[in-house]
C-alpha cells in the first residue's frame, strides 16, 4: 500500500533555482513510482514583496541586492541554464531581462489549487517567466498561463481584477515565515523535514524514501 505523503513546496516564480528544483523532486516522484501517495501544494513566497509593476533590469536588481558584478551576474545565469537544459527546462534570460512583482501570479496559484491545477498554473507560470520572457505581473500574461493550464480564463481574469485571494496569500507567506523559511525552495515534507536549494533529483528520492521508511515503521510499532 502506498505512503501518503504530503509536499509543501515553497517557492516564488521569480526564483530560477524553484525552477530546478520543482524539475528535480519532480523525477525524484517519478522514480518513487507507487512507494507513495503523493499532495503536492505549492505554498507563496515572495523574494521582491515591494517590486514595481514595471519590475527591474535583473542585473541592476542582482548588483544592488547581492553585491553582484555584471560578469558574477553573467556567469550565474549561464550556471542556471545549463542546469535547466539538463531538466529539459530552457531558460531564456539574459543582461537585459527583468524581475517582476509575483503576488497575481501567488493569488492565481491559491484559486488554481482548489481547481486542481495548480502544479500545471506553476509550470506554465515557469515557461513564461522564464522561456518567453515576459511581464508575469501583467494581468492578460497571467490569464493566458491560467488558459494554458487548462483553467477558465474568464475566471481567471475576474480574480485578477478583484483582488480575491490577496489576503489568504499575505496569511500563507507569514505562515511559511514564522516557521523560519527566508530562502526558497524549500521542500517540506510532511511539515516535519524539509530539504532547501534546487537538489539533485537523488537527494529528494533518497530523502523521500526515508521518510516512507521511517513512517512505516511508526505505524507497525504503534500497533
Amino acid at each position: 500500500m502506498a505512503t501518503p505523503l504530503r509536499i509543501d513546496f515553497v517557492s516564488d516564480i521569480a526564483c530560477p533555482w524553484c525552477v530546478i528544483g520543482l524539475r528535480a523532486l519532480s523525477q525524484a516522484l517519478e522514480s518513487l513510482g507507487e512507494e507513495a501517495d503523493i499532495e503536492l501544494v505549492f505554498q507563496p513566497f515572495e523574494l521582491n514583496p515591494t517590486m514595481p509593476a514595471e519590475g527591474q533590469n535583473i542585473t541592476e536588481h542582482v548588483r544592488m541586492k547581492y553585491g553582484s558584478s555584471p560578469e558574477k551576474s553573467a556567469a550565474s545565469r549561464e550556471a542556471i541554464r545549463a542546469s535547466g537544459e539538463a531538466l529539459g527546462f530552457v531558460f531564456n534570460y539574459g543582461p537585459s531581462s527583468r524581475i517582476w512583482n509575483t503576488f497575481d501570479a501567488h493569488r492565481l496559484l491559491h484559486w488554481a489549487h482548489g481547481e486542481g491545477r495548480q502544479r500545471e498554473l506553476k509550470e506554465a507560470l515557469f515557461v513564461a517567466n522564464f522561456t518567453d520572457g515576459l511581464c508575469v505581473s501583467d494581468h492578460e500574461v497571467l490569464v493566458r498561463a491560467a488558459a494554458a493550464a487548462g483553467l477558465d480564463d474568464r475566471q481567471a481574469r475576474a480574480i485578477l481584477r478583484s483582488g480575491a485571494y490577496g489576503e489568504e496569500v499575505r496569511r500563507d507567506e507569514e505562515i511559511w515565515r514564522s516557521r523560519g523559511i527566508n530562502a526558497v525552495p524549500a521542500v517540506v515534507f510532511d511539515e516535519r523535514w524539509m530539504i532547501q536549494g534546487g537538489q539533485p533529483s537523488e537527494v529528494f528520492l533518497d530523502a523521500i524514501r526515508k521518510i516512507i521508511a521511517a513512517k512505516s515503521a511508526a505505524q507497525r510499532s504503534a500497533v
